[in-house]
């Protein structure tokens, strides 16, 4: 039974290297902005909405796992979606698309508030 345990390990693993890109820059300016905030509760819940209708209540598979996937998913959308690189010297310093400041955050497209939203789901499960 080492299989179950090593997925939950690295589904834990992936989620909180996600959560420092995402969830935590995504907390700390919600703090300062409401209205972010607002829509970080909206996917939340969407999130949550999903888990909890979208998936069979007797498959036994942790919560944190199902995040983890869900939270795969969504990267590998964005991936192939991703308009053409931008060359090193236009980089922003960080994940592509992750804002780097509170005003970025304000700003923030769909996909990097659900994957934020994600990980903030993905909390309670990570102690």
């Amino acid at each position: 039974m080492l299989g179950p345990v090593l997925i939950e390990q690295s589904a834990r693993r992936s989620i909180k290297r996600l959560h420092k890109m995402y969830g935590a820059p995504a907390l700390a300016a919600a703090a300062q902005l409401p209205a972010l905030s607002a829509a970080l509760d909206q996917h939340a819940a969407a999130v949550r909405d999903i888990l909890e209708f979208g998936v069979d209540p007797d498959h036994g598979t942790p919560p944190v796992v199902l995040l983890t996937a869900y939270a795969r998913g969504l990267l590998d959308q964005a991936r192939e979606t991703a308009p053409a690189p931008l060359g090193p010297e236009d980089s922003p310093p960080g994940p592509p698309g992750v804002p780097v400041d509170t005003a970025g955050w304000s700003e923030a497209d769909w996909m990097v508030l659900r994957l934020a939203a994600v990980c903030v789901c993905a909390a309670p499960h990570l102690t």
